[in-house]
Formats: structure tokens, sequence, C-alpha cells
């Protein structure tokens, strides 16, 4: 089975081409490096350095005729989709339709796409949020995502092109990048490990943070293996279904750096302070116990785990510190 990975040296994006060479298939990426790496390249699989958004890719379909395509490549800044919501469309709504045009023209069997659970449905009052749940985004990358869901829902209905849509919940892992739009776990461990004071985002109510729903990245990977299999088209959250304050998060994070040997200083127990930013929900989490139910998928990962590799990879690429002394000193 030969599976189109776009953004596939991207952080999710990557962990999901290692899980299909690991599961023995042919793997070929599109990734423009925009927020991706050479470093995060799995040397098994074809690459392919194009932007979704180019004429150009139609060759890529055209000689490498995939079987599935796994839809990673995004805008994926929440305050830049603000800031600029015509970018946001242009890569987000155009870049998939596109791939969903390319897709039927060259006989693709199925097409899996990354949608957000974490935004799609705004702020829900039903919580924890199941897929019946009518989504209400409230920024433009939320919205894209929702309007790419109804395009291939179309393409279903008028072409036949089987799909998944995975909506994840709050995902972090290795390789998420501490810059720009970035993930708060990478944000945290980044600046702990280099001994920064991080801050703490939080609507004036609400002091201990927004509360989300925290994924292990690969757990999404195998979520993404098991819909390559997946016979009915359907749309799965993918999320723990475990409610998190950032507080509480990092506490764990400050924790788990500490269980290293490291020295976090008693002057960051307690992280600085900041508004919220523009866009931002305060209650995220998902029910997915029709991933469980249908797909046989449920995470595996707690966040407490998930952490520790996740600082472990930290500290593998240099960050820290020796022993005994002070992150980032």
């Amino acid at each position: 089975m030969k599976v189109l990975v776009t953004g596939g040296c991207g952080f999710i994006g990557s962990h999901v081409v290692d899980a299909f060479v690991s599961d023995g298939c042919d793997v070929v990426i599109i990734d423009n490096l925009s927020t991706g790496t050479m470093e995060n390249l799995n040397v098994k699989a074809k690459f392919y350095h194009s932007d979704i958004c180019s004429e150009e890719i139609e060759e890529i379909f055209h000689d490498e005729k995939p079987d599935i395509v796994d839809h990673h490549a995004a805008q994926i800044s929440l305050p830049l989709s603000i800031k600029e919501p015509l970018l946001d469309a242009e890569v987000n709504i155009k870049g998939t339709l596109r791939l969903l045009d390319l897709s039927r023209k060259y006989g693709v069997k199925k097409f899996i796409f990354s949608s957000t659970g974490g935004a799609i449905y705004g702020e829900a009052e039903k919580v924890p949020t199941g897929e019946d749940y009518c989504p209400e985004p409230v920024s433009p990358y939320a919205i894209s995502k929702f309007a790419s869901e109804k395009y291939i829902k179309f393409f279903f209905r008028q072409h036949g092109l089987a799909y998944t849509i995975l909506r994840y919940s709050n995902v972090y892992g290795p390789r998420q990048i501490p810059h720009g739009e970035a993930g708060v776990v990478a944000i945290f461990a980044d600046m702990l490990l280099s001994g920064r004071h991080p801050v703490l985002n939080h609507f004036p109510e609400e002091k201990q943070g927004v509360i989300r729903d925290y994924c292990f990245v690969k757990d999404i990977a195998r979520a993404n293996i098991i819909a390559a299999t997946t016979d009915k088209p359907s749309i799965f959250n993918i999320g723990t279904g475990k409610a998190t304050h950032t507080l509480e998060l990092y506490a764990l994070v400050v924790d788990v750096i500490r269980k290293k040997g490291l020295v976090i200083p008693s002057t960051f127990d307690e992280p600085l302070r900041d508004s919220a930013r523009a866009g931002d929900i305060q209650v995220s989490i998902l029910n997915a116990a029709k991933a469980r139910e249908e797909m046989g998928w449920e995470s595996a990962y707690s966040v407490e785990t998930g952490l520790a590799e996740t600082v472990d990879w930290y500290l593998s690429r240099g960050a820290g510190s020796k022993k005994g002394k002070p992150a980032g000193r």
C-alpha cells in the first residue's frame, strides 16, 4: 500500500510517516518545510519538497499514484488565522481542495484528514464533546478545518472518494517545536530547560488556565494507521477525554524535569501570568467513545508518561544541563 503524507516532516506528520513505514507501507511525503524539518524525515520515505498549493504536485500524483492520501499539511497558527484569514483559507481550504481533486483524478482509494477537535466545537455546552455536537468554530483556523470537512464529504457523495476525518484534541510530544505557534507543552519544556520562566495565559475568571484534553502524538499516529483500514466513511474524535488545567500541566512538566535530576528554581514553581490569546476557548475535552467502539482505538499514554518521553527527547537534543545543576544554566 502506498501512502502519501502531506506535512510528513512536521511534528505530527513525521510520527504518522514513521507509523506507516513501521507498518510496511510505501510512504511518499510532500512538505514545503515551512514548519517541518529535514531532521524529522524518515529515510525510508520518498520526499518531495513541494507545496500543496502549487500546481506542480499533480506531477507527484501522476508519478506516484498513491492508494491513500493522509493530509496533515496546514497553516496551524490560530492567532495568525485571525490576523490573516485569507492566508489561512488559501492553505487550509484551497490546499485541501486541490488534494481532493487530484485524489479523484488519480484514483486514490481513501483520504484521511487531520482536523481539529480542540477548536472546531468552540465553547461547547456539552463536555466532553462528541462528534454529534454541532461545531461552532470561533477562529478562521477552525472555520477552515470545518469547511475542509464539508468538501471531503462532497467528494465522497459526488465522486465516491472514501474518507476518514480525525478530529484531534491538543497534541503534544517529541518534535513539537517551541517557537512561533507551538503547543504549550513544547513551550513550557523548552523554557524550563533553558532556564527561562514560562508564562501561563488565562482568562481573568480562571486563574488555573484553560482546560484541555492532551493526547500524545504516538497515540495520534496509531489512529491514522487504524483509519487507513476503516471501511465506513466517518468522523472520529481522537483524544483522552480527560481534563487538564494549564496550571496542572505546568506543574507536571516541572515535576517530570526534576525527576530527570535537573534543578528547576523554586521561583519557577508558579508560572508568570498573561491574558488569554485571541481566539482561545475556555474548555475543550473530547468524547472519543466512537473511536473506541468503531475503530478499536483509545489512548494508551497517560499525560505523565507522554511528558516523560517528551522531556527525554529535549534532553537528547542537548537541552538542560548536567544532573544536579540548574536547567539551562
